[in-house]
């Protein structure tokens, strides 16, 4: 194993032995094999670690574990602890995803500040073969089936040529001690379940099966830089960036062989999800003047170009309810329960808006009203503005002003505690219903 690791380094040019790397330890089994082999290999590194409070007690040995190990060896240690569930709650994210972006931002902070070259985690070829179902089950483009990168700029993965059962025999013939992870045995996360469910089944089919979609993922990655290559060469002819702003010429744009390939690659650097660009490319032969928001950046359909602008700074405008988001902190304190229509009960309260869930288009947008916005309130046949909907209710200015819309697209489902849009009302044919509660106290 310590030969191949080398091997592997310097196949794959990971880094020189002059340069400094940074371990990102947990004390599980994965990352004590990786410490163990730069312990052995003369390599200069160091070691971070973070407590995520996830687990109680057993978080807390963990830290323990590595901060006497590494310590005892002499080596640089780092470490913090995270109120991960806090974070996760305050930016709607699941509690995986906050965990990844603590991580990686301290990760990012110690390595800068503490002249290392490189952050190196100890995924290894399961965690490949992991990514793969997992992003594929997420819906994905070629990049996603590419899975885990070996060196992608200051982050490297030195044991993505070994897979479990190589480690696994390892770190047992080598005594190296680790800390167990209980979380790892259960499948209430999606990657444990892909993990200890779907990979088995595959295997059984053919005993083959991971080495061959390893060789099968490095094949996508090769088919990746031409497909990279030929969208840059696009780019490079419809895409012009002056200053802060961004312009694609449309005209350019549907005379690519592939143009909505293309409008995709342009528009998710700018943060735009699938749902949102496939509207941009349906408006493209249409009146000039409609605009797109993602969660940094605003584009704006002119006759001959789109405009791509980012948004103001001063805090966040515009904010998304994913499908699967129970809970909100920001900009409004929203629980979202989905139930069966048959289990609907009206609640009258304007702080409560049940919709058809089957008419919503996720995410969903929140965002402050703006002059112009219109609605059709419910038990109304016709279209109101909404600034005269203010002046009929009697809204005073200070609430006007502090008012926040939940849209589906360019619609507008509900004035946030004062009326949802007859359009999305529960009826007699409504399958799905949810119920979303704002959260005053």
């Amino acid at each position: 194993m310590q030969t191949r690791f080398i091997d592997y380094v310097n196949k794959k040019q990971l880094f020189e032995p002059h340069q400094k790397v940074l371990l990102a330890v947990s004390g599980g089994i994965d990352s004590m094999v990786l410490l163990h082999l730069f312990e052995k290999s003369g390599f200069q590194y160091g070691v971070v670690h973070c407590n995520f409070q996830l687990r109680g007690e057993d978080s807390d040995k963990d830290e323990d574990f590595v901060k006497q190990h590494v310590c005892s060896h002499g080596v640089p240690f780092f470490n913090t602890r995270f109120e991960t569930e806090e974070y996760a709650g305050l930016n709607g994210i699941s509690i995986e995803m906050a965990a990844r972006e603590l991580r990686y931002n301290y990760f990012e902070q110690i390595r800068a500040n503490n002249n290392y070259d490189f952050i190196a985690t100890a995924h290894h070829q399961d965690d490949l073969l992991e990514t793969f179902f997992l992003n594929l089950s997420r819906k994905t483009g070629i990049r996603g089936l590419t899975g885990i990168k070996e060196k992608s700029g200051c982050l490297i993965r030195p044991l993505l040529f070994a897979n479990r059962k190589e480690i696994d025999d390892f770190a047992r013939t080598s005594f190296i001690e680790y800390r167990e992870d209980r979380t790892n045995s259960e499948v209430v996360y999606q990657r444990n379940f892909i993990r200890h469910r779907i990979l088995p089944l595959f295997q059984s089919l053919n005993p083959a099966f991971s080495n061959n979609l390893s060789e099968t993922i490095s094949n996508l990655r090769e088919t990746e830089e031409v497909y990279t290559f030929f969208i840059e060469e696009e780019k490079k002819k419809a895409v012009s960036v002056k200053g802060t702003e961004t312009s694609v010429k449309i005209e350019r744009l549907l005379s690519s062989p592939f143009p909505r390939v293309l409008l995709f690659e342009i528009l998710t650097g700018y943060g735009f999800n699938p749902k949102v660009i496939s509207q941009v490319f349906q408006s493209l032969n249409n009146f000039s003047g409609k605009q797109f928001l993602s969660k940094t950046h605003r584009l704006v359909k002119d006759r001959e170009q789109l405009f791509i602008t980012q948004l103001p700074e001063n805090g966040k405008q515009v904010f998304y309810v994913e499908e699967d988001e129970t809970r909100l902190f920001e900009p409004l304190n929203l629980v979202v329960e989905k139930m069966p229509a048959e289990n609907f009960q009206l609640e009258k309260s304007p702080d409560v808006a049940c919709l058809d869930l089957d008419k919503l288009e996720f995410p969903l947008l929140i965002r402050k009203w703006q002059h112009g916005d219109y609605f059709q309130p419910l038990g109304m046949t016709g279209f109101k503005k909404l600034s005269d909907f203010f002046i009929d209710e009697k809204i005073p200015v200070h609430e006007k002003e502090n008012t926040w819309l939940l849209c589906s697209g360019q619609k507008i489902v509900w004035v946030v505690g004062h009326r949802i849009d007859n359009r999305f009302k529960v009826t007699s044919a409504t399958r799905q219903m949810a119920k979303i509660r704002l959260n005053k106290s």
